[in-house]
């Protein structure tokens, strides 16, 4: 269903994914509406289609329906005083999504990717969507290094994104998590199969972390940046 959804601007993008029950929260609709993610690919052209595309450096930008998924999941935890994580934030896009989602108080959203090339693009991307004030006074943050080790100097986190598939869910980044607090990650089940799966990580007030597995997926591997790089 959800390439059906691909629209030829980013409003009818987002309406179709609504219809289509992508997006529940009205909420997240607004916040992607600001977004305008020809900012964030290579192909103007292709927009505004519901589907993943390359952004260089073995790296992609996912569709934006599971953007919205990631954004629906981690909401109760999206507030004007949040500190938000996002590892592997590629292209910048959910930097973006998660801003509008939290602004309006004390926010800060930090991004983390190891690969330089990238995080000057991201950030070249964020201010052509209007948010280099954000990048100037730090209330958006996007940095280089190996995001499987979170961001100790900033941390607790309320919300942690996870743009790449990882063979666990590294424990830096529960470390680092506030209580409660909430992590979104695709994880490459390790039984042989191949198979991926998002598991959304809770942990309570009591520091007690419980797991569920959300939905299968395909995203890129959350590896060494020497690695993404030949890929």
């Amino acid at each position: 269903m959800a390439w059906r959804c691909s629209g030829a601007s980013n409003a009818e993008l987002i309406t179709k994914m609504r219809n289509a029950s992508l997006i529940s929260s009205p909420r997240i609709a607004d916040a992607m509406a600001k977004v305008d993610r020809a900012n964030y690919v290579p192909s103007r052209r292709q927009a505004y289609q519901d589907s993943p595309q390359t952004i260089g450096y073995g790296a992609t930008i996912s569709a934006p329906h599971m953007h919205a998924h990631a954004a629906e999941n981690l909401l109760p935890f999206l507030h004007s005083a949040a500190k938000v994580l996002d590892v592997g934030s590629g292209s910048g896009y959910t930097l973006a999504i998660f801003h509008h989602l939290t602004a309006g108080g004390t926010a800060k959203v930090i991004g983390i990717d190891h690969i330089q090339s990238l995080v000057d693009q991201a950030n070249s991307n964020l201010r052509a969507d209007r948010l280099e004030a954000q990048l100037n006074d730090g209330s958006i943050v996007n940095i280089c290094g190996d995001g499987r080790k979170g961001l100790p100097e900033e941390a607790p986190f309320d919300a942690i994104h996870v743009g790449a598939a990882a063979p666990g869910v590294p424990q830096p980044l529960l470390d680092q998590l506030k209580a409660p607090g909430r992590v979104f990650i695709p994880v490459e089940e390790q039984n042989g199969s191949g198979e991926q799966n998002i598991y959304q990580i809770d942990k309570a007030h009591d520091g007690t972390i419980t797991s569920q597995k959300v939905c299968g997926v395909l995203y890129v591997p959350l590896t060494d940046a020497d690695k993404q790089w030949e890929a």
